[in-house]
C-alpha cells in the first residue's frame, strides 16, 4: 500500500522574513519557464449557456424560426447495445383497470408460475457452538450452573396513624395590615380608572375625527 503522508506542507514551516523574500523575488523577479504544449485538440461545444443568454433577442429570434422552418439533418442514430425484455413496466400495470389487477391475482393464486429450483452458489454459515470463527455465542451455552434465588429486598413499612392522633398543624398567624399600604393601593386603583376613561375618551375623539375626515373628503369629491 501507499505511504499516507498527513504532515503539514513545507510551506508552512518557513519563518516571516523568508516567505516575505521568496514573495519579493517571485514579484520582480519571476521564474521564467518554457511556453506550454497542449497536446489535445480543443472540441467544438458551440455558444456557451452564458454567451446564448448574452446575445439580443432579434438574434435568437431568427435562430428559433431557422429551426422550425429548415431543421438541422442529423444522421441517424445507431444503438450498439441490445435491449432488455424486462417486462411490463410499473406505469402501464398501474394505468389497466382493477379487473386485470384481479384476474391476475386469481391466476396467480390458482396456476401460479413455476420457477426453476434456486441454486446457491455460496456456503452455509457453520451455527453456534460448531467449528467456526465466529466469537460470539449464546449465554446459555457458555454458562453451566444452578440458578441463585436472591432474597427480596425488604420493603420499608409505613404505619398508619389516625386522624385523631395526628398532631395539629399550626397556621401562621396573618400580620396585621399597613394602613399606608392600603391608602397607597386605593389611590392607585383609582389612578389607573381614570387613566383607562381618559384613553377611551381620546380613542373616540380620533374616531370621530377620522371619520369626520372621510365623509368631508368623499363629499367634497
Amino acid at each position: 500500500m501507499f505511504d499516507l503522508d498527513f504532515s503539514p506542507p513545507e510551506g508552512l514551516n518557513r519563518s516571516l522574513w523568508r516567505s516575505l523574500v521568496i514573495n519579493l523575488a517571485d514579484r520582480f523577479a519571476p521564474e521564467r519557464l518554457p511556453p506550454l504544449q497542449l497536446s489535445s485538440k480543443p472540441v467544438d461545444v458551440g455558444l456557451l449557456p452564458g454567451e446564448l443568454l448574452e446575445l439580443p433577442w432579434y438574434r435568437t429570434v431568427f435562430t428559433n424560426l431557422a429551426d422550425v422552418i429548415s431543421p438541422e439533418t442529423l444522421p441517424p442514430l445507431e444503438l450498439e447495445s441490445r435491449p432488455v425484455d424486462v417486462g411490463e413496466l410499473l406505469g402501464d400495470e398501474l394505468s389497466h383497470g382493477w379487473w386485470n389487477s384481479l384476474l391476475q391475482s386469481l391466476r396467480d393464486r390458482i396456476a401460479p408460475d413455476r420457477l426453476p429450483p434456486l441454486e446457491l452458489t455460496s456456503h452455509p454459515v457453520a451455527a453456534f457452538g460448531a467449528e467456526s470463527n465466529l466469537q460470539i455465542l449464546d449465554w446459555s451455552t457458555l454458562i453451566d450452573g444452578p440458578k441463585v434465588f436472591r432474597a427480596d429486598v425488604p420493603q420499608a413499612t409505613h404505619t398508619k396513624v389516625s386522624v385523631e392522633e395526628a398532631a395539629p398543624i399550626a397556621l401562621p398567624e396573618p400580620a396585621p395590615a399597613d394602613p399606608a399600604l392600603l391608602i397607597a393601593r386605593v389611590q392607585l386603583v383609582r389612578d389607573i380608572g381614570r387613566t383607562r376613561f381618559r384613553r377611551k375618551i381620546w380613542i373616540s375623539l380620533a374616531a370621530a375625527e377620522a371619520i369626520f375626515l372621510l365623509v368631508m373628503v368623499f363629499k367634497f369629491q
